[in-house]
């Protein structure tokens, strides 16, 4: 059996972190090093998909409910405009294999991917 994810432990209380916003399947912490003024982590509550890929092929409507979650987050701390981004394996930046999306917010005008 393998140890749980930080994001689990996180959840658990065994790893200190505000939950600034839940439901019953997902929860949204600050991220630890923030790459925007407004960086937030929106995870589900299982640990059941390592990426993006598998939750979308496995649990669609948990993806639904993620993105939701990252809207509602991004409403409440900043002005609703936002970035979403899956790292889905290492090479793509991937660091936790517990599937999570990162809301990113707040003067990323100059920082623009483009269309």
């Amino acid at each position: 059996m393998s140890e749980p994810s930080i994001f689990t432990r996180i959840l658990k209380g065994e790893i200190p972190s505000e939950i600034i916003a839940e439901t019953e399947n997902a929860f949204v912490i600050r991220d630890i090093a923030p790459k925007a003024p407004v960086h937030l982590l929106v995870i589900p509550k299982t640990e059941d998909y390592r990426n993006v890929v598998e939750l979308a092929a496995g649990d669609p409507d948990l993806l639904v409910e993620l993105v939701g979650l990252a809207n509602s987050a991004a409403s409440e701390h900043s002005d609703g405009d936002f970035r979403l981004i899956f790292n889905t394996g290492e090479r793509a930046g991937q660091t936790v294999f517990h599937v999570h999306a990162h809301v990113l917010a707040g003067g990323l005008e100059e920082k623009s991917l483009g269309a």
